[in-house]
């Protein structure tokens, strides 16, 4: 996904403790997010959900799975 880009969630893979994790960042199917920006070499990944900004690891921000706009 381009930085900039809308996108709506439609699934988070991985393990119950990474879902719980996501889920209480506010990021869950059928939430809306926007990819801000990422950082070269598998840094970390700028995400907008709702009003606020998360950076989350490349990994991480692997697992959800999105339906670009």
């Amino acid at each position: 996904m381009a930085p900039g880009k809308k996108a709506k969630v439609s699934e988070l893979s991985g393990g119950f403790a990474l879902k719980h994790r996501l889920m209480s960042m506010g990021i869950y199917p059928g939430k809306e997010i926007t990819k801000l920006s990422h950082f070269a070499l598998r840094g970390p990944v700028m995400i907008k959900v709702g009003r606020g900004t998360i950076a989350l690891g490349h990994s991480m921000a692997g697992k959800i799975i999105v339906e670009i706009e």
